[in-house]
This record gives C-alpha cells, sequence and structure tokens, in this order.
C-alpha cells in the first residue's frame, strides 16, 4: 500500500494538515518563549495538539450524513453542558467557564463553536435554499439561546464567535437582504441595552479601545504595551528569545491573548506577514472543500467553520494592534489552550470528512 493510498484511507487533506501542523510547530516556537522558556509549559500544549490531532484523524472518518444525523444530539448535549457551567462551574480569574472533571478541565462554550454551525446547517440544509422565514428566524433562536448562556459566564469573545459561527451559516444558505437589514437594525437598536448589562471591565475594554491613552496604568495598559511590542519587532524582528516586552514582563497575557504581540516582536513584520499568510493558506483551502462539497450540509457546516476561524484570525489579530476592542478572543493553533485547540483540530477533520466523502462519491458516480 503506497502513501497515497495510505492518505485516502485515513481521510486527510495533506494540503490542509500542512497548513494546521505548520501552525502548530509556530505556535510551540513562539510559546516557548513567550512562557518564559518554560519545556515543561510548551511540552504540556504540544500534548495537547497531539489529542486534538487524534481527534482530527478520528472526525475525519465521520461521513457527512453521519453528522448532519448527530447535530441536534450534538447541540443539545453542548447546551445541557454550558447549563452545568452555570450550575457547577469552575471559576477562574472572575469568569464561571469551566468544568472541572477532577482530571481535566475544559470549557463547554468553545464546543458550541462547532455544535451551533451544525445545527444550523442541519436545520437549513432540509429544504430549498433560500430557506423561509419561519426557518431563519428558528435557525436565530439556535444561535441566541447558547450565546445569552455564554455571555452570563461572562465570556464576551466566545460568544461573538458563536454568533459568527451560526450567522454565517444563515448569510451563506442565502439570507434575504431584507432579514439581514432588519436583523443589523435591531441589533444596531440594542446596543444601548447591550450597554446597560455589560460589567464594568467590560466598558472599560471599549472606552479603552477609543482612546487607549486615558488610562494608560490602568484599563489601556495593555493594548499600549502590545502595540510597543509589535512597533519594537521593526521590519525582521528583535530574534527569537529576544522579546523584551514579554521577557520583562511589561506585556500581560502574552501566552493566550496578546502573544501575536511577543512573535511580531522576535519576527518582526516580515514573521507577521509569513504567519498571516500560512493562515489565509489554511482559510483558502477550507474555502475550496466548502465550494465543492455535493451535498448542501456539508456545504454549509464547511463554509461556516472556516468563516469562524478566519474571525477568530482578524479579531485577535484586530484587538492586539488596537484596531478592535478587547475581547479575549485567543490566536487559533498559537495561544496557549486545551478545549480551544482540541475543537479546531475537530473542525479541520470534519473539514477533512467533507473532502474525502466528496471525492469518494464522485469515484462512485
Amino acid at each position: 500500500m503506497d502513501d497515497r493510498s495510505l492518505v485516502q484511507r485515513l481521510h486527510v487533506d495533506l494540503q490542509l494538515l500542512s497548513g494546521v501542523l505548520l501552525l502548530c510547530l509556530i505556535g510551540l516556537v513562539v510559546l516557548y518563549s513567550a512562557g518564559g522558556e518554560n519545556i515543561e509549559f510548551t511540552l504540556r500544549q504540544g500534548v495537547r495538539m497531539c489529542l486534538g490531532l487524534l481527534f482530527m484523524l478520528c472526525f475525519a472518518q465521520v461521513s457527512p450524513s453521519r453528522l448532519e444525523r448527530w447535530s441536534i444530539w450534538i447541540y443539545l448535549l453542548s447546551l445541557a453542558l454550558l447549563v452545568t457551567v452555570l450550575l457547577v462551574g469552575h471559576t477562574g480569574k472572575g469568569a464561571q467557564r469551566w468544568l472541572d472533571l477532577g482530571f481535566f478541565r475544559f470549557q463547554p462554550s468553545e464546543l458550541m463553536k462547532i455544535a451551533v454551525p451544525m445545527m444550523v446547517a442541519w436545520l437549513l440544509a432540509g429544504e430549498n435554499l433560500p430557506a423561509s422565514l419561519t426557518r431563519n428566524l428558528v435557525a436565530c433562536l439556535v444561535i441566541i439561546l447558547p450565546v445569552l448562556l455564554i455571555v452570563k459566564q461572562p465570556d464576551l469573545g466566545t460568544a461573538l464567535l458563536v454568533v459568527v459561527a451560526g450567522f454565517s451559516v444563515i448569510f451563506i444558505a442565502g439570507m434575504s437582504w431584507r432579514l439581514l437589514a432588519g436583523l443589523f437594525l435591531l441589533a444596531a437598536s440594542a446596543v444601548p441595552v447591550l450597554w446597560h448589562f455589560l460589567h464594568d471591565y467590560q466598558r472599560r475594554r471599549v472606552l479603552t479601545f477609543l482612546d487607549p491613552e486615558q488610562d494608560p496604568l490602568g484599563a489601556g495598559y495593555h493594548i499600549i504595551q502590545s502595540k510597543i511590542a509589535i512597533g519594537s519587532g521593526g521590519m525582521y524582528g528583535k530574534g527569537w528569545l529576544n522579546g523584551t516586552q514579554s521577557h520583562l514582563e511589561f506585556l500581560p497575557e502574552r501566552t493566550t491573548d496578546f502573544i501575536f504581540a511577543v512573535f511580531s516582536e522576535e519576527f518582526g513584520f516580515m514573521g507577521a506577514v509569513l504567519l498571516i499568510s500560512i493562515y489565509l493558506f489554511v482559510v483558502a483551502r477550507g474555502l475550496n472543500i466548502a465550494v465543492s462539497a455535493q451535498q448542501t450540509y456539508g456545504r454549509l457546516l464547511a463554509a461556516g467553520l472556516v468563516l469562524t476561524f478566519f474571525i477568530s484570525v482578524f479579531v485577535n489579530i484586530g484587538m492586539v494592534t488596537g484596531q478592535l476592542p478587547v475581547v479575549g478572543v485567543p490566536l487559533p493553533l498559537i495561544s496557549h489552550g486545551g478545549t480551544s485547540i482540541v475543537t479546531l483540530m475537530v473542525t479541520f477533520g470534519i473539514l477533512m470528512s467533507i473532502n474525502s466523502h466528496r471525492r469518494m462519491l464522485s469515484d462512485q458516480g
């Protein structure tokens, strides 16, 4: 059995896998520096990545038709886990987001980045597109319910991505522009109400985005130090392990939300361009898989997952460079994390499944 047949048997897409592995390698390299050259800290992240790759391989074997049948059950299970978090969840850094099972902790809200687009795709793929107004409204309810539970934790960053994951599927399914405009106006009119319910630190983040210099040693400290780190990297960077902002601990959250600033300081503008190019390669390959999918469910799901991945990258880099408010979105496959890594790998496994089973259907035809 040659290598080509082995890849086909495993339902692996080599182009997508190469981009993912390259991002994981870069993530481990920059995390070692950002984590204070702590090899144990970096190895733990490597173990999480290996576990994620195993999940990716497993989900690549599951056919899209089976995923479609599982959609409602995965959604309901994820919803039940969110409710459980509000009741008995573990609290850390002022947020109640985790379930502690003793031997490991995980964040159920991350699962909704997959469960919501699966459920919305299942709802909309069941009839001719564009979907009816009733189906679209039910899909909106499917999105809003977990978002409210996630905001309650509170976790605005994940809530934002879940909204993107769900509404990207609705948009791709052909939502009418009138309904889209109506939802936009409804959301805009709800901003004053939402502002009233925001926590004080969340309000400060928005005000800091508008003028970070108003509180340079308080709420504006994160973004000011981040922009200093990125700017000091220059064209080619200071070199690996030579970043002063991170190693002298001026840069907060350097292993999670602000790890792009660490990378940019050490590898400079050219390194940042290379990293963004790899992200765009992964996104382009994912969109190609979505366009080529032969079944409506697979096409909607793949496009929703890829756009969510792209928005995650866009929002993280935007907030680190001061172009967007800080909302706590990690840089995919680079930032330190457990549940987020596994969730991302499952996403890529689903994309590989959609692509490989498309080939199988073509061969049978």
